[in-house]
């Protein structure tokens, strides 16, 4: 276990190696599972302040979920999450060439909002449990990410520095300089 500052992050980032491989996986990760994707509170306020932006990127079932039940649910837990569509889609997503794509990051891409995706999205395959006094930052391993494990080895590429761009999004640039000095002394 690595620890920098309050944040808990698991040997597993530092080993595994991972690219996503959407050729493969067909964006998987964004049409699987039992619920949405995790939000944070914060995102909740900032899809409903730019839920008009997005909504054109937005296949029709998905504005529908939107408008009947809000920008987010809950899961088992109780936990936010982005809406499904029958159960299975986030209501988010559209397909571009069979591959499942996030309606608020082409939103974001094209400069009609400031809010990327949500960070548990940005992340994956990533995923933040937090405590009372820590974060723990864990690899989440699953079968559709297996072509993104197998291109990950062949390119060398650790999972820690195929995600730097959300790691810093999500604890800073400070934060990560640490992790990587950590990580390769």
């Amino acid at each position: 276990m690595l620890v920098i500052d309050n944040i808990m992050v698991s040997e597993e980032i530092r080993d595994i190696r991972f690219c996503c491989n959407l050729d493969k996986c067909l964006g998987s990760c964004c049409v699987e599972g039992d619920a949405g994707a995790p939000l944070e509170e914060e995102e909740i306020s900032m899809l409903e302040d730019d839920i008009e932006s997005i909504k054109p990127y937005m296949p029709e079932k998905g504005v529908e979920v939107i408008e009947k039940y809000g920008v987010f649910d809950y899961d088992a837990f109780g936990e936010f999450v982005t809406p499904l569509i029958n159960d299975k889609d986030c209501a988010f997503v559209y397909y571009e060439n069979n591959i499942a794509k996030c309606a608020i990051e082409k939103a974001y891409e094209e400069g009609k909002i400031s809010f990327q995706k949500p960070i548990s999205c940005h992340l994956y395959p990533i995923r933040i449990i937090k405590h009372d006094d820590f974060e723990a930052v864990n690899y989440h391993k699953w079968y559709i990410c297996q072509s993104a494990c197998t291109l990950g080895k062949k390119l060398e590429l650790p999972l820690y520095r195929f995600l730097k761009a959300p790691l810093i999004r999500k604890y800073g640039e400070e934060w990560y300089d640490r992790l990587v000095e950590e990580i390769e002394g």
